[in-house]
């Protein structure tokens, strides 16, 4: 009998979401027609990531009894998602969610997209010149580790001395032996967070923050308490000083060196007040320190504080060169207490079995030349400092002259500008520009909660030649949206305000 290969059917088994579920994101139609209002508020949740791609949407006498509409207007909304090719409706099975003329890319996913002019989601560079030549070094050291099994649960020794010696050099003595390197840092976090939390616990963290460190808590069953982090002060310690004696949660998820996305470095006082409290009722904190290394301001800010741990000896902080260097070489890490490797290490071979030899070659010379090696970074960071630096520049004083009603506070370090808008239109706006060839990461993205509606996310990285041509475009798609009266629309006024996000985990 011939082999047959069966046919993949992807909305075979697409989870619905429920009328009720729907009927609280999209809340009351602020704007007339109501079908219209309907259709716009849909496509909104699928740019911006709350409803998943070929989610099965709800019966149209289902949705039209939650929202207390018509079956005619819900049926007229449809019809003109299906018109647009932002649904598909399949006889026997109902109507499915989709992206029209990008069906490969998840919308809740930040990387690198295709199928656009200009990428403004994903915070990854390129390489800088000389990588090359640091990969080739590498290449030429490999032959030394061939004569070995190349399985290195907690990583190469030299990388992990390397790594101890910059712990050191930023103040936290660290040994070797208390680290275990990962293939990024996101492959840390998820680690920490299946060795640390059960279903069920609860985790706080910052909102917004990393959206994949979110997906990767989410996985492990934990429940999630958000702590607000302003646009302008960063975290508001008092609130999450109340929330960990409120809750007691498990675990603490904290970015205190140019949190992504506001790019805020949490003042040293606050960092010991934050691990007094996290220590008082029994927690632990997962610091994520992979932004710590882009300086971008030091000579008016100073250096950055002490890391997180030399306030609270039992953490566990977690880094990685993807930033600083380039994000095809996986290395990260978990720095935490000797006693707790064992447990890192066999959680860490139910998912593999090491990194890359290559990468850690690769990153352990990376941080004996560039970070090391004197008194400040080596030729390379340097380089990725000043393209950083000059686009976030770039885009400032485009702001200034072309869109000067938006916030824009200018980070000291990091990958992005956290911006503000004079209208919670941020999903919308990303759904203008995308009409535009713009691919743009609006702010609830970045949140467990469905808020930051104001905000959108530009990027430090993007292959952007003139800033002031993008501003004026996306001026021009804000513009849009607010005469089309979008401000009310997909949850931002009425019933459906607030309601929890269910956005896919993001890695960028």
């Amino acid at each position: 009998m011939d082999h047959v290969t069966p046919v993949t059917d992807p909305l075979r088994d697409a989870v619905p979401v429920t009328a009720g579920r729907l009927a609280a994101l999209v809340g009351e139609p602020s704007t007339r027609p109501a079908y219209a209002a309907l259709a716009a508020a849909i496509r909104t949740l699928a740019v911006d990531g709350r409803l998943p791609p070929q989610v099965r949407l709800p019966s149209e006498r289902e949705l039209a009894v939650a929202l207390g509409l018509s079956r005619t207007t819900v049926t007229r909304a449809y019809a003109e998602l299906t018109a647009a090719g932002w649904a598909h409706p399949r006889v026997g099975s109902g109507t499915f969610l989709a992206l029209p003329g990008r069906r490969e890319v998840l919308p809740g996913a930040l990387v690198p997209q295709a199928g656009v002019a200009l990428d403004l989601t994903a915070a990854a560079a390129t390489c800088v010149p000389g990588t090359q030549a640091l990969v080739e070094r590498a290449v030429a050291r490999l032959p030394a580790l061939l004569r070995g099994p190349g399985y290195e649960p907690v990583g190469l020794p030299a990388l992990r001395a390397a790594i101890a010696a910059r712990y050191a050099a930023r103040g936290l003595p660290t040994d070797p032996d208390q680290l275990v390197v990962t293939s990024g840092a996101l492959a840390g976090i998820a680690l920490v967070a299946r060795t640390v939390l059960r279903r069920g616990d609860r985790a706080l963290v910052e909102n917004p923050t990393y959206p994949s460190a979110v997906g990767a808590l989410r996985a492990t069953g934990a429940r999630l308490l958000p702590v607000p982090v302003g646009p302008r002060d960063g975290l508001d310690l008092d609130v999450a000083l109340a929330a960990l004696r409120a809750a007691r949660p498990r675990l603490a998820y904290l970015v205190p060196d140019h949190h992504n996305p506001t790019g805020h470095v949490l003042p040293d006082g606050s960092r010991a007040a934050l691990a007094a409290g996290i220590a008082a009722v029994g927690g632990t904190a997962l610091v994520d320190e992979s932004l710590a290394e882009l300086v971008l301001d030091a000579a008016h800010d100073g250096e950055l504080p002490a890391p997180f741990a030399a306030h609270l000896p039992g953490a566990y902080s977690v880094g990685s060169l993807s930033k600083p260097l380039w994000g095809g070489v996986r290395v990260g890490w978990v720095r935490c207490p000797t006693a707790q490797v064992a447990a890192l290490q066999a959680a860490r071979l139910t998912l593999d079995l090491g990194a890359s030899a290559l990468d850690q070659l690769i990153g352990t010379d990376f941080l004996e030349a560039e970070l090391l090696a004197g008194d400040g970074p080596g030729p390379l960071l340097t380089a990725r400092l000043a393209g950083l630096r000059t686009l976030r520049d770039g885009w400032l004083a485009a702001l200034a002259a072309h869109a000067p009603g938006w916030a824009a506070r200018t980070p000291r370090g990091g990958l992005a500008l956290w911006v503000g808008l004079p209208d919670p239109v941020g999903p919308e706006l990303a759904e203008a520009a995308l009409r535009r060839g713009v691919a743009l990461a609006a702010g609830p993205r970045f949140t467990s909660d469905g808020s930051a509606r104001d905000r959108i996310r530009l990027p430090l990285t993007a292959d952007v030649a003139d800033p002031a041509a993008t501003v004026r475009l996306l001026v021009e798609a804000y513009a849009e949206v607010v005469a089309g009266g979008a401000a009310g629309a997909a949850g931002g006024e009425g019933r459906g305000a607030g309601a929890p996000a269910q956005a896919p985990p993001l890695i960028a």
